[in-house]
């Protein structure tokens, strides 16, 4: 694996100098300033890569950017309304321009509205860090007496509903709104703070889109930008949903390993890939992470290692049903993560290696992590503390080194 860190620009609380102290190699990164469906210029592009090769005081950094996360699918896109197909000429525009200034993984994501979804961006942990946190009684809150989705109340169980009602109606406006803040805070890095209002006209924009459409959009999108991407010897890698199960009665079409499968075979390409993130997925018991690194590594072109601990809370019996969950240290929670860890090294060592691949080496960043010691505080990205994040890569690293020497020795 190769360590690699999320910066979000100048702006980022954690500099450039910081990243390169943590131990991570490459920087992952994203023109967060440009909206969604507009074109990504070789001068922006060129800009932040000399951004990313400097610290603050302008000495050299080292440091290069190599994963581009997010390149955003706009909302037209996935539904094909509007301007959708400027968006798309657009985005191969893009493509093309990254590709020229010498990037050639790009991350992307095809979830509705959302692009990540929590409930508690700060949830006070009992060694008194925080983490963000997913509570299935302060969504249903939100959805069901918040939004007022017409259908909301039938699609969870009916003691999370009373428990619900009974947390509304005692919440002050002021913790109502924190509410609101955090579940539409979405991809970090953005710049759009949504209002009920604006959360009621996307969810309709949705209203009769199926979730099998949404899959024949994405492989519509698919069959338009992979021959770019072959072209140029770009990598594409798409994210999973964040949580991985249907909220809002909005579709979810990147959520098992089927739901990969299908996509995959649909635009058989190595330049459409996945991007493996086994928080995201591994919220979900029925998704075997060792096993779809087995039976999907040689498309896997960019991972994100986090763990997440779930809470089956009121009403859930299956950990596959929606429930609760937080974000819990890399090798604590759901995922066994030296189980993950070794089949990635399978992939890299005796497949990749052994085929000649020039990407043996598949780009790995610790995602999220707890906010901890000076982290507390400091009012970072949620989810992109430093100290926390470092423990994570730390840790991270040693199972893979600790790996490689086994490997070695026999």
């Amino acid at each position: 694996m190769r360590a690699t860190w999320r910066w979000f620009g100048p702006k980022d609380r954690v500099t450039t100098k910081d990243v390169r102290q943590s131990g991570a190699l490459g920087i992952v990164t994203a023109l967060h300033h440009v909206p969604d469906g507009e074109l990504w210029t070789l001068e922006e592009i060129t800009k932040r890569k000399c951004e990313v090769a400097s610290y603050p005081d302008g000495a050299p950094s080292g440091l290069k950017w190599e994963v581009v996360e997010s390149l955003p699918v706009s909302e037209g896109i996935k539904q094909q309304t509007g301007d959708w197909r400027t968006h798309l000429e657009n985005y191969k525009a893009s493509l093309r321009n990254l590709a020229e200034a010498g990037i050639s993984v790009v991350c992307y994501n095809f979830m509705p509205v959302l692009d990540w979804t929590r409930t508690d961006l700060n949830w006070r942990l009992p060694s008194g860090g925080t983490c963000m946190r997913f509570d299935l009684v302060d969504f249903a809150m939100f959805d069901v007496f918040m939004v007022k989705r017409p259908s909301a109340r039938e699609e969870y169980p009916e003691e999370v509903v009373e428990t619900a009602a009974r947390h509304y109606f005692s919440t002050p406006e002021s913790k109502l709104a924190l509410l609101l803040t955090n579940i539409t805070f979405g991809l970090p890095g953005a710049t759009n703070t949504l209002s009920l209002n604006d959360v009621r006209d996307l969810l309709a924009n949705y209203k009769d889109l199926s979730a099998d459409r949404l899959r024949s959009n994405l492989i519509d999108f698919l069959e338009e930008v992979v021959p770019v991407a072959e072209e140029y010897g770009l990598r594409l890698c798409c994210h999973p949903d964040d949580p991985p199960f249907p909220l809002l009665g909005l579709p979810r079409i990147m959520s098992t390993e089927a739901d990969y499968a299908a996509i995959l075979s649909a635009v058989d390409s190595p330049a459409n890939g996945v991007t493996l993130c086994s928080g995201s997925l591994g919220v979900r018991s029925d998704n075997d992470l060792p096993g779809m690194m087995d039976r999907l590594g040689n498309r896997v072109h960019f991972l994100h290692l986090r763990n997440v601990a779930s809470d089956l809370g009121l009403g859930n019996e299956e950990k596959a049903r929606l429930h609760s969950f937080h974000e819990s240290e890399h090798l604590e929670g759901n995922v066994d993560m030296i189980a993950l860890i070794t089949a990635i090294h399978r992939e890299e060592s005796r497949r990749r290696r052994l085929a000649g691949r020039p990407d043996t080496e598949i780009p790995m960043r610790p995602d999220h992590g707890q906010d901890i010691l000076d982290d507390l505080g400091s009012h970072t990205q949620p989810g992109y503390p430093k100290i926390g994040r470092m423990k994570g890569l730390a840790e991270l690293l040693a199972v893979d080194r600790t790996l490689t020497q086994l490997a070695l020795a026999t």
